[in-house]
């Protein structure tokens, strides 16, 4: 199971950038795949998720800015982020769930990739 993130960088606020996470498990066909944010000092949350179905979900933080797709191959998940803000700055994590229950942001998500910094100046 690898999951392997690109596309962070440094922006100016109202910038877009687009991240992708490059999935490598045949299971990704049925899970639920999700990002989530790390800002600094501050404990990780979910952002964005979608489930085998195409079915999404965001947080109210980035609803109407942040757009989570997947190919489909299902072999790799975007997150396009429009609108940036500086509260956006941090590490974001691509993540699978595959215990194929509900696909909610605090499931049970046990497959992680490294990361991708997101730095977003005003």
């Amino acid at each position: 199971v690898q999951l392997v993130e690109s596309g962070g960088g440094s922006v100016q606020a109202g910038n877009s950038l687009t991240l992708s996470c490059a999935v490598s498990f045949y299971t990704y066909r049925s899970a639920c795949m999700g990002w989530f944010h790390q800002a600094p000092g501050k404990e990780r949350e979910g952002v964005a998720i979608i489930d085998s179905d195409g079915v999404t979900g965001y947080s109210d933080s980035v609803k109407g800015r942040f757009t989570i797709s997947q190919d489909n191959a299902k072999t790799t998940l975007y997150l396009q982020m429009n609108s940036l803000k500086p509260d956006d700055t941090g590490i974001y994590s691509c993540a699978a769930d595959i215990a194929h229950g509900r696909c909610i942001m605090s499931g049970d998500f046990a497959y992680w990739g490294q990361g991708t910094q997101v730095t977003v100046s005003s």
